[in-house]
């Protein structure tokens, strides 16, 4: 909580009363975790390589992808740590949501943690077993659900754009919406993380949304204006967010075609879940369709894709899922895949935006 030592000096510097304001301190948390970022980026790669943690890929993959083989993975150990200090540094840390956050973060990171262990230094072909992993995952959520079903302060009325006047009250059933937006957007993020700088892009748009989302949604003047719920203290998320902005630009930064580095499920499974954890809280939990809708659709791609090979005894409606694949077995450059999967993401955060007023 260093702004709140700064803070103190703004009696003899009055220039330091800027510290107050969440809208600069998130600034500041963008920035100082880009900077780290940046700075640390190659010692971590380094550290990686030496310790000879580089990534597997799947003999069923695109053929195009056995170049990969060895490049340093679990860049998420870089990720997650500066999130966290950032945090420590510029948020209010008497703030629930804030320490909600970094839970979802820390659980998730660890789950993701033991998974590319297993895979990486164990040599362990799968990995944590799929049950174990899917279960752990819900456990995390379940506690944050949880916590914020027995907070006084946090209502369960479920937002939905466009029908201002319909704010069904859920009870207790928002606990398991909860836990399933938060698992789902974990492994959404997951599924995407195939392609070099495809799930940190989309990534670092969405937050960059949900940012601004939950500044409004702190803001009781604001969000009164703009007729979406106001959470009181949700707008310490905002530094949170900027956090991650700033970090997954810093790593972007190594992570771009061709990558020097992978984040790994360390990085994509909390990544994931911070995005449905800040939904949740922020109120707009169905609004994450839309600003997180490229992971919509890599998510959906799998399940049509394996539903549709059972039922067709073999047949399948893309090359290869995810679907980014599919574009990449059409000849498609991986660098083009990329930023045209950017483009959508931005185009998707855009709309979203356009909401706040369609209410």
């Amino acid at each position: 909580m260093l702004y709140k030592l700064i803070y103190l000096l703004q009696a003899d510097y009055s220039w330091l009363n800027v510290f107050r304001y969440i809208t600069f301190r998130t600034i500041v948390s963008a920035l100082f975790s880009m900077v780290v970022a940046l700075g640390l980026g190659i010692w971590a790669i380094n550290r990686l390589r030496a310790m000879q943690i580089g990534q597997q890929i799947r003999e069923e993959g695109p053929p195009n992808h056995k170049g990969k083989a060895g490049t340093p993975t679990m860049g998420g150990c870089l990720i997650l740590p500066i999130i966290m200090a950032s945090t420590l540094l510029w948020a209010e840390l008497q703030n629930i949501y804030v320490w909600l956050l970094l839970l979802t973060i820390f659980g998730f990171g660890t789950i993701g943690f033991i998974d590319d262990y297993l895979k990486t230094v164990r040599k362990t072909s799968q990995g944590l077993n799929k049950k174990s992993k899917f279960l752990s995952q819900v456990f995390v959520a379940a506690v944050v659900a949880i916590i914020l079903y027995l907070y006084p302060g946090y209502d369960m009325q479920l937002n939905v754009p466009f029908f201002k006047a319909f704010v069904p009250d859920l009870g207790w059933a928002y606990i398991p919406l909860t836990v399933f937006i938060i698992v789902g957007a974990s492994n959404a993020v997951n599924l995407t993380d195939g392609l070099d700088g495809l799930a940190i892009g989309p990534i670092v748009i969405a937050f960059t949304g949900y940012l601004v989302f939950s500044y409004l949604a702190g803001h009781v003047r604001i969000a009164s204006y703009l007729q979406i719920p106001y959470v009181a203290g949700s707008g310490e998320l905002a530094i949170v967010c900027g956090a991650i902005v700033g970090s997954g630009l810093g790593f972007l930064w190594y992570n771009a075609f061709p990558a020097e580095v992978f984040m790994g499920d360390v990085g994509s499974l909390p990544l994931g879940a911070a995005l449905g954890a800040v939904a949740v809280i922020t109120k707009q939990e169905i609004l994450l369709i839309l600003v997180g809708g490229l992971f919509v659709v890599e998510t959906l791609s799998v399940i049509f894709q394996v539903a549709y090979f059972r039922i067709t005894g073999g047949q399948r409606i893309f090359r290869m899922a995810p679907i980014h694949h599919h574009f990449e077995l059409k000849g498609w450059p991986e660098s083009k895949v990329t930023v045209r999967f950017w483009i959508i993401a931005i185009v998707l955060a855009l709309m979203s935006f356009s909401t706040l007023k369609l209410r």
